[in-house]
């Protein structure tokens, strides 16, 4: 999608921006005393060019999410979203058909960033909060996704739609490991995940907020292996990603998991 401009005020009730046909959309905004406001946050990936490479044409995507400006966790894109969407547009050429799940998708950045790269995406977030849904659907309705599957996930729960699910080759999710009270819950869905699909992986980023919190033991418990992914091998090692401040000088970490006995391809 190519941007050239967005226009958002208190007074009015869209967001307009030019879409990936070159024609000018618009996304309804509610006023403050109609429902919640938006902010829309361009996301600009590239590959990194060296001083003789910059004046040739380098592949680049850009995703618009609009941001809730709510207190709610899911409501706007974290740190650990963005090194995320850059880990899957580092490894873009391998998503094209790949089956990718996102969990507590909220904004849904790397989810939307995966569907752009040719991969088939399912976004799920709590049925118990029917917002972060429609978030989902916001951001894929701006970013031209109409194919995309939206469903209500909630962590530890074994639900019609988590037993509905169609095979899945990666699941994804940012900053879900954030109340150590939920870490259990996550973990168990990604087993059951795991279990009906042998082969897949989990690529997770989380934000180290607390040297005594920690999965390892959790993983251990249900038979999980993981792998830490340094940022630097994926060029997310900066204050700076995809035209935005974030992650800033947030402690990021990034690590793909699996089954116990699964072996990495």
């Amino acid at each position: 999608m190519s941007v050239s401009s967005r226009v958002k005020s208190a007074e009015e009730k869209y967001v307009h921006y030019w879409s990936s046909s070159g024609r000018l959309a618009r996304e309804v905004v509610p006023m403050c005393d109609e429902g919640p406001r938006f902010s829309v946050k361009e996301y600009r990936f590239a590959e990194e060019q060296d001083e003789q490479e910059r004046e040739e044409l380098k592949p680049e995507l850009v995703v618009l999410i609009p941001e809730v400006l709510d207190s709610q966790y899911g409501m706007y894109v974290w740190p650990c979203a963005v090194v995320l969407a850059q880990y899957l547009w580092f490894h873009r050429r391998i998503l094209p058909g790949k089956r990718i799940l996102e969990i507590g998708a909220g904004m849904s950045l790397p989810g939307i960033v995966a569907a752009k790269c040719g991969a088939r995406v399912i976004l799920s977030d709590t049925e118990e909060l029917p917002q972060c849904l429609k978030n989902c659907e916001r951001s894929c309705r701006i970013n031209n996704l109409l194919g995309v599957h939206i469903i209500g996930l909630t962590w530890g729960q074994i639900s019609p739609n988590l037993l509905s699910l169609p095979q899945v080759d990666v699941i994804l999710a940012s900053d879900v490991f954030f109340e150590p009270e939920d870490f259990e819950d996550v973990i168990t869905t990604v087993y059951f995940l795991m279990k009906r699909n042998p082969a897949a992986q989990f690529w997770t980023t989380y934000q180290v907020r607390s040297s005594d919190w920690s999965i390892e033991a959790l993983l251990y418990k249900w038979k999980l292996k993981n792998v830490h992914v340094p940022l630097r091998s994926f060029n997310a090692d900066k204050e700076q990603l995809a035209s935005s401040p974030l992650p800033g000088r947030h402690t990021i970490e990034m690590m793909i998991i699996s089954l116990a006995r699964a072996s990495y391809t």
